[in-house]
């Protein structure tokens, strides 16, 4: 217990990962004095695994982040070497922007922007213990003794608490390759008595560029016309590259099959949780034994790099094995791995121990964000990071702490998740996980966060000016599709396929039809020619989805008002067609009071939530 008078910072992060980045510069960009503490201050936005940001789900975390006035997305703009837009065939709601970055100006980015931010300070460091006062976290002791005090401090530790590294049966001590753990703090936090866990991650074997057979290979260019992730972004500002393409095959199988018993996750060395959702090559192997080959992409690390991420063999086995298996691959029979792959294991602390603003309760004024929680990935870590900080920032400033609703971003549904759900493994963002994903797509999400991000003062002059010239071009476009109606007889004059049915329909309206661009309507609303063409394309996607996105707003306020509806105690979930048995069984044991409560429960769906809401509703209209 140390007495803590005169705090020399308002908050202290721990960590200078992507998390701790976002945090630091969110708590920075609230008004308060801010201190990141890193062991290295070289290594503050190093890409631990692959050099890519965004994908499916992923992607919306990062433009919300960059709506909020949050760096990850400019970083990742001005490092991409190749963007690639996902899903970009199906709808707009479930698009993921992705890039590859070069791993060295992604992590140059980071620290330029970090260094431009008033009030944030970088110190060195190893940070030993948590110094509280009064009941309250009040500062950080290094490992050298020295004391930072301040009103409250985020703990972004990543991988690094009681970190360990596996390679086959090999073992030793790392937060990651080449950086020691944080034991000393994990032991702090373990003395608390806090419910913790172990989970684990891999990486692949790096691979040295020029040893691989580029021309037997399959190449893959990045888009023609690249989708970006900041708002202040207007196009690429690197050389892009294309990636390459490979595939294991029935004797990589055999190689990896017949050496299962030396990896480290099978071997046993391993008692920690992977992401199901991004197994090893072995997991893939043990289960998916019917296919007899899995993608590769093999990514170069930057433009100047002889290195190469091939994504889609990470592994814990041993290095001759991977040696072995990586020389069965076709274009890879000479390639040299620079670095073996590895798997890495650390502790994390169950995020239902939080409250929603990511606050440890146990703690009052300590906050924790990214893979402490439970969490895998970069995307998933800065978001957390963006809400720890602010909400570390306002705590000290004596403000109420913003959360964010599961219909207000993906945030708001990854840190829901977290809280009230917690982790059985390393939780990823995936699009399926948000039930109003048709209202929460990654076009809009500076319409629907950078408004209150202006209000908490999160954002600067020049992104403010752009956001309101914006959104008076929308309203002007809105206004031009909406006051107006045409006839179908009108409409069908410009070749528009429409049924003769004498129903006056609005330039929004008509736009929703398929295959109808706003060029196509300048013949009827002159205006739309004055229109810039990514304004335009935005009015396009919000007519697309205005009947769905309206829907949904009512089932989202209908969701708030049910979530106090009470479950009769007769509830028969076994007679609930679609609820999957184990869903059913939790159920019946658990026998929630309220819609809410049942939200809560461990392994619950939005949509497993909505067939329990439905059964309610039927069973009242039967005794009614």
């Amino acid at each position: 217990m140390f007495h803590v008078k005169h705090p020399e910072f308002d908050v202290i992060v721990i960590g200078g990962g992507h998390a701790g980045a976002e945090a630091a510069h969110a708590a920075a960009r609230a008004g308060a004095r801010t201190a990141l503490v890193t062991m290295r201050a070289e290594t503050i936005g190093v890409m631990s695994c692959n050099p890519a940001i965004g994908g499916l789900g992923k992607g919306h975390l990062v433009r919300e982040i960059d709506a909020m006035g949050g760096i990850m997305g400019l970083a990742a703009d001005r490092s991409g070497i190749q963007f690639r837009l996902l899903n970009r065939r199906k709808g707009p709601a479930v698009q993921g922007p992705r890039t590859q970055s070069d791993r060295s100006l992604y992590k140059a980015a980071i620290q330029d922007l970090l260094a431009e931010q008033p009030n944030l300070q970088i110190i060195e460091g190893e940070v030993a213990d948590l110094i509280v006062d009064q009941g309250r976290a009040a500062g950080v002791r290094l490992a050298d003794d020295v004391d930072l005090c301040a009103r409250a401090v985020v703990l972004t530790t990543g991988t690094f608490l009681r970190g360990v590294i596996h390679i086959g049966d090999q073992k030793f001590e790392g937060g990651r390759m080449g950086d020691q753990p944080s034991n000393r703090l994990a032991q702090r936090l373990h003395d608390m008595a806090l419910p913790l866990g172990r989970l684990k991650t891999g990486t692949p074997p790096r691979l040295r560029s020029s040893s691989i057979a580029w021309h037997q290979l399959e190449l893959q260019p990045g888009d023609d016309d690249p989708v970006l992730f900041s708002f202040l972004s207007n196009g690429p500002v690197v050389r892009q590259i294309s990636c390459g393409i490979t595939h294991t095959n029935e004797k990589t199988h055999d190689i990896i099959t017949a050496n299962l018993a030396r990896s480290a996750m099978y071997g046993g060395h391993i008692e920690g949780v992977g992401p199901r959702y991004c197994p090893s090559i072995e997991d893939k192997v043990v289960r998916f034994a019917d296919k007899t080959s899995h993608q590769i992409f093999l990514e170069p690390e930057g433009l100047d790099s002889d290195v190469v991420y091939p994504n889609g063999i990470s592994t814990s086995l041993p290095q001759d094995v991977q040696d072995a298996y990586v020389h069965s691959i076709i274009g890879l029979e000479n390639a040299e791995i620079l670095q073996p792959g590895y798997a890495i294991e650390y502790d994390f602390i169950d995020p239902q121990r939080l409250t929603a603003s990511l606050e440890l309760p146990d703690l009052p004024g300590l906050f924790l964000a990214g893979q402490i929680n439970g969490t895998t990935g970069y995307e998933e870590a800065a978001a957390q990071g963006l809400m720890a900080g602010l909400n570390a920032a306002r705590q000290v400033a004596g403000h109420d702490p913003v959360i964010l609703g599961r219909s207000d971003a993906y945030i708001g549904v990854l840190v829901d998740d977290l809280v009230t759900r917690g982790v059985t493994e390393p939780y990823r963002m995936f699009t399926s996980r948000a039930e109003y994903r048709l209202t929460l797509r990654a076009d809009n999400a500076d319409q629907r966060l950078t408004p209150l991000a202006d209000r908490l003062g999160l954002i600067d002059p020049a992104r403010a000016d752009l956001f309101s010239a914006k959104r008076d071009a929308l309203e002007q476009g809105r206004a031009l599709l909406t006051q107006a109606q045409f006839t179908p007889k009108q409409v069908a004059t410009l070749g528009i396929a429409i049924n003769q049915d004498g129903q006056r329909r609005t330039g929004m309206e008509i736009l929703a039809f398929p295959d109808v661009g706003a060029q196509d309507l300048v013949g009827l609303i002159p205006g739309l020619a004055e229109i810039a063409p990514h304004i335009r394309t935005q009015l396009e996607i919000e007519a697309l989805y205005k009947t769905y996105v309206d829907r949904q707003q009512k089932d989202a306020d209908a969701l708030r008002r049910d979530e106090d509806l009470m479950i009769p105690d007769t509830l028969a979930y076994h007679e609930i067609g679609g609820l999957s048995n184990e869903l059913r069984g939790k159920l019946a044991r658990i026998r929630p009071r309220t819609l809410g409560q049942a939200g809560r429960i461990d392994g619950m769906t939005p949509a497993a939530l909505a067939l329990i809401l439905t059964r309610i509703r039927h069973d009242e209209r039967l005794r009614a």
